[in-house]
């Protein structure tokens, strides 16, 4: 009886599909520390945008500009009855809001490096020389008499996402007149932020109104305009060499060095949803504000962005692993202890998170080549003496620095990350087959490893 337990106890022992089934367990079981890393990788981004938001928020944040419009009051009048059932005339204040005919601006974009504890904020000076023209505004369309328009209590209003990060006084030149600028909105009601400046002790336009003023910022994350002109044009420059463009236009023209970058955008009138002008009875802020274009100041390796990804292959690269070991063992009959087994596993784990603590401090390709040499030449070390033979342990640290250096070409190729895994796993499958085909697997199941 007890030679037949035995018996079975080895049966068991030997069986490479209990063997199979063990290696997937331990597979399952080091996705535990693996997703361990991966919340810390979203754990120390959302500590890195802390910084970045604390940075912003005394520096300035992304600045919108929209604007310049000029709000036009006007009364209207309204016949109505009273208790007594008398007409009477009551007056009413609207406000016309008409937008330039031509609007162009001229930004420089001057990009440093601010830094909170460890970790790195870029933020940028913006200076802009915004300028263009005003039609004279035909409100007999809206059948406002012209004596019924209130000139002297025009306005020019300006939005500012972050106008706390205004930096210097700003002066209208508006038809030759110098007209200083006031904090608020005033009646411009498109945005919540912004600056205004009354055109007080001035009359109806003969023609139109030409305007120019400067305007300098903080700000950080991006730089966007809305086209209130019938024609628009911008032109913006900076030293910073890796912008996004984003919004509803591309740069018409645009250059890209390691110096910075130059673009231009050229925005017609039809390409707006809509018109020059509108009252106060119309609801224009969603629209406006669809409108915006721009571009964004990204950093062009995101350590966090790339760690995330890197860990989700976390999984397929310890079975690759395990079943290279095994294949070694099938092969070469002989018996890796499933301990052994989880220590290699274990050290391809910690590769994630010495690659997630290096980056912080040395920037995303040194920490991976670090990280990579490190647990490589670990695992290599260990299944020397695991195996038994230098070339076996050559096979596994060879198979796991391919493995590195393959996940690094699907990080660093993002679009072409589909194709390259699909090609890779493919090849690996193909390797598999061609190594194992003359494998008597009965055999093996019965002789054991």
């Amino acid at each position: 009886m007890q030679t037949e337990l035995q018996g079975v106890l080895t049966a068991i022992r030997g069986s490479q599909m209990l063997r199979l089934l063990l290696i997937g367990f331990l597979v399952l079981l080091l996705l535990i520390p693996a997703a361990m890393i991966g919340s810390l990788v979203s754990e120390r981004s959302a500590t890195r945008q802390g910084a970045v938001e604390e940075v912003t928020a005394k520096w300035g944040k992304l600045q919108i500009m929209t604007g310049p419009a000029l709000m036009v009051p006007y009364v209207q009048r309204r016949v109505e009855l009273d208790k007594k059932g008398e007409k009477v005339v009551r007056e009413q204040i609207h406000r016309m809001t008409v937008l330039p005919e031509s609007l162009s601006v001229r930004g420089q974009i001057d990009t440093e490096v601010r830094h909170r504890g460890i970790f790195s904020v870029p933020v940028y000076h913006l200076k802009l020389e915004v300028s263009g023209r005003f039609a004279k505004p035909d409100l007999a369309e809206w059948n406002v008499p012209a004596a019924d328009i209130r000139w002297d209590r025009a306005e020019i209003g300006v939005g500012i996402s972050d106008a706390r990060a205004i930096q210097e006084r700003t002066d209208l030149i508006w038809n030759g007149r110098t007209i200083p600028f006031l904090p608020g909105t005033g009646a411009f009601n498109l945005t919540d932020t912004g600056i205004h400046a009354p055109l007080t002790g001035g009359g109806p336009p003969a023609s139109g109104f030409e305007f120019k003023f400067p305007l300098v910022l903080n700000g950080s994350v991006g730089v966007y305009l809305v086209p209130f002109g019938r024609e628009s044009s911008v032109s913006l420059r900076s030293n910073w060499p890796h912008p996004s463009f984003q919004g509803n236009w591309l740069p018409a023209k645009r250059a890209v060095t390691d110096h910075g970058f130059e673009a231009s955008w050229s925005i017609p009138f039809l390409g707006r949803n809509y018109p020059q002008a509108w009252n106060d009875g119309t609801s224009m802020s969603e629209t406006v504000e669809a409108s915006k274009f721009g571009l964004d100041l990204i950093t062009p390796v995101d350590e966090y962005r790339m760690a995330e990804r890197s860990t989700k292959y976390a999984g397929l690269f310890i079975l690759l692993t395990f079943a290279t070991i095994w294949l070694i063992e099938v092969l070469a009959r002989l018996r890796v202890h499933p301990i052994q087994y989880l220590l290699v596993g274990a050290a391809m784990c910690l590769f994630f998170l010495l690659e997630l603590a290096l980056s912080e401090h040395l920037g995303f390709a040194p920490a991976y080549a670090v990280a990579s040499v490190a647990v490589v030449g670990l695992i290599a070390s260990y299944s020397l003496a695991a195996l038994h033979s230098p070339r076996r342990a050559g096979v596994v640290g060879g198979l796991v620095a391919a493995l590195y250096a393959y996940l690094y070409v699907l990080l660093k190729n993002e679009d072409y990350a589909l194709l390259i895994g699909s090609v890779g796993l493919f090849l690996m499958l193909a390797a598999v087959m061609y190594l194992t085909r003359r494998i008597d697997w009965h055999a093996a199941g019965r002789s054991g490893a």
